[in-house]
């Protein structure tokens, strides 16, 4: 099992519907990351920067890197591209984060 966090950037005046949404989060796109070996993921929120962070486990034999090319993952992007920073395609702006520091 592997960790991978990232940093994203919600938009000023989102973080309440970023929650909601987050907390109605779908079952098929649950499933599709479960499906991808994405578990254990949490999203934390700087609410001074609203830099949000996101932790997760990768299992050894995850296929996370084919989660864009998802119909359920796109619709996800697009119905959020509003609350935070995004790419042309919708996806998230995401920064890769290095581990510093880990104890079990």
């Amino acid at each position: 099992m592997k960790r991978n966090a990232f940093a994203m950037q919600l938009k000023p005046g989102n973080e309440a519907e970023y929650k909601r949404r987050h907390n109605q989060i779908w079952p098929e796109l649950k499933a599709e990351l479960r499906k991808a070996g994405v578990s254990d993921y949490s999203i934390y929120l700087d609410p001074e920067t609203l830099r949000l962070f996101a932790i997760q486990s990768l299992a050894d034999d995850e296929t996370s890197s084919t989660l864009p090319e998802s119909p359920i993952v796109r619709k996800w992007w697009d119905s959020m591209k509003d609350l935070m920073e995004t790419n042309p395609d919708n996806s998230p702006k995401v920064w890769p984060l290095t581990e510093m520091f880990h104890m079990d």
